[in-house]
């Protein structure tokens, strides 16, 4: 059974699958699960390696955490997306510690960091994917330490709106204030002020639903 579940998406998924032996192949899928985490999960952390996790389907958030528990989101994963720092336990080159929480009831295969470790060491190909796929994800980390870094407030949160709006297709991000803070590495009250701002010239509406966009071109215009 195990096999017949994991093998298809495997194959999909890593390059190296055709390259290993039969009983690797075995290996990995028994060591597989199909796990569903309830949103608001963390399902890895500092104390706790999950392993590779392929997301069939929900929304999961890789982010940072300070030792004054300040949050900076680093990326979101999406259906057919792939964790890799989720076993960066097994990864000698990552030497900082990232968090994974399940943003909505998600539905994932996890393969082991012990079985993946254990492949690893035999088939240096596998090595090299995990490497490529770790590295593919920190342009993404380097895009959110610019906006910190170097861009003005208004700016930030124009682009996070801007980004959400073109993922969901919606003119409404149904985030409260907290979580649009959280996502982006800042102070609820900053976050507070900029949408009333925001609000008082016309880009947005806010209520108990979220935040609205009634002035896509502004808005924009302001991310630039």
């Amino acid at each position: 059974m195990g096999r017949a579940m994991f093998e298809p998406v495997y194959q999909k998924m890593f390059p190296f699958w055709t390259e290993i032996t039969e009983a690797d192949r075995d290996f990995i899928c028994e060591h597989s699960l199909a796990l569903t985490y309830p949103k608001g999960t963390n399902i890895h952390n500092a104390n706790e390696c999950a392993g590779v996790i392929l997301l069939r389907k929900g929304c999961l958030r890789v982010y940072i955490l300070s030792e004054e528990g300040k949050e900076i989101t680093l990326y979101r994963l999406h259906d057919g997306d792939l964790c890799m720092l989720s076993a960066s336990c097994v990864l000698q080159s990552v030497t900082f510690d990232v968090h994974v929480d399940a943003e909505e009831n998600s539905e994932c295969y996890v393969l082991s960091s012990y079985a993946f470790a254990a492949v690893s060491e035999r088939n240096p190909n596998i090595k090299i994917f995990a490497l490529e796929t770790t590295v593919s994800r920190f342009s993404d980390v380097m895009w959110v330490m610019q906006q910190i870094l170097f861009m003005s407030m208004d700016r930030r949160l124009a682009i996070f709106l801007c980004d959400e709006v073109a993922r969901t297709g919606s003119d409404v991000v149904p985030l409260t204030h907290e979580q649009i803070a959280k996502y982006m590495g800042s102070a609820r009250e900053v976050v507070s002020r900029m949408l009333k701002y925001f609000a008082t010239e016309g880009i947005v509406e806010l209520s108990r639903k979220g935040v609205r966009i009634t002035d896509k071109r502004r808005l924009k215009e302001l991310a630039l």
